[in-house]
């Protein structure tokens, strides 16, 4: 089970209910921080969350919405004895970026951290998910990431129960391997069952572009920036982000099976004409609130 937890979901400006971008997504004993704006850290500590249990950091750019809430954060990691190191993903330049945000301050108690600078590919993978980054076209370098549950077998409890088996056998026929039972052969296709991979995108700042669309591609969830109304869509463009409308046709293009639309314009009082201009394009959206949970 994936669960995502919304920090933060308007834009350059916050509003008295949306933080700047942010959003934290659980998985075991993974808690990967995407982007970092600006007061994080208390929506965190709001929602329960504490900051020394996050593993990864994951930036998108370096636009200061989305990282103004960075050296805060990793100083009060530092003061709650962080007891590991915290592993940083982003686009060009991120290792200079941090670097000249900890000289801007007397900074103290910063934990180690490792940066990797990414653009497209693998950026982390392990036994049970991998991390992919694709570059985006915004006036900073910027990239969007996709977390993606690799397919795995699962055992069926109803015909474990029935042969008897439990213990070590179960471990090793979910790893796919036959096993011997009080003297009969079990295969392990008579007890599993595939669950197929599970890929959920972040599109960040953008116009729409050719990155978009590969982390669209067949995701189970979509959370994509969607700043304007496509009334007002050449001063979106202007700025380089997607429109609502943008958003929902990088979904139904792209066989996505749901969006969740943040980052915000703080002029849109409701949500109602936002919930409007996606759905005629993509039935199954939301709009991002603050403090939000999303299983997956």
């Amino acid at each position: 089970m994936v669960e995502i937890i919304f920090l933060g979901t308007s834009c350059m400006q916050p509003t008295k209910k949306r933080n700047h971008p942010s959003f934290m997504l659980k998985y075991k004993t993974e808690n990967i921080l995407f982007d970092c704006g600006e007061n994080v850290q208390r929506q965190m500590r709001l929602t329960g969350i504490k900051p020394a249990k996050i593993t990864r950091l994951l930036i998108s750019h370096w636009h200061g919405d989305h990282v103004f809430g960075i050296p805060g954060l990793m100083s009060s990691m530092g003061a709650d004895q962080f007891a590991k190191k915290l592993y940083i993903y982003g686009p060009k330049g991120s290792k200079k970026y941090l670097e000249h945000m900890f000289k801007s301050f007397a900074a103290k108690d910063i934990i180690p951290y490792e940066v990797k600078e990414v653009k497209s590919g693998i950026c982390f993978e392990n036994d049970d998910f991998i991390l992919r980054a694709e570059p985006l076209k915004h006036s900073a370098d910027c990239i969007g990431f996709s977390f993606i549950e690799k397919e795995r077998l699962r055992i069926n409890i109803g015909k474990a129960e029935k042969l008897k088996l439990s213990g070590p056998i179960l471990g090793q026929l979910q790893a796919g391997k036959d096993v011997i039972h009080n003297g009969k052969k079990i295969k392990s296709k008579d007890v599993t069952y595939l669950v197929e991979e599970k890929k959920i995108s972040y599109v960040a700042d953008t116009l729409p572009c050719n990155g978009a669309n590969k982390l669209a591609k067949n995701a189970d969830l979509l959370i994509s920036e969607g700043t304007h109304l496509s009334d007002i869509k050449e001063k979106t463009r202007k700025y380089m982000h997607l429109t609502i409308k943008d958003a929902a046709l990088i979904a139904s293009e792209n066989n996505a099976k749901k969006l969740i639309i943040t980052h915000i314009s703080p002029r849109y009082k409701s949500t109602a004409e936002i919930v409007k201009e996606a759905r005629d394009h993509f039935d199954e959206t939301i709009v991002a609130e603050d403090f939000m949970k999303v299983r997956v």
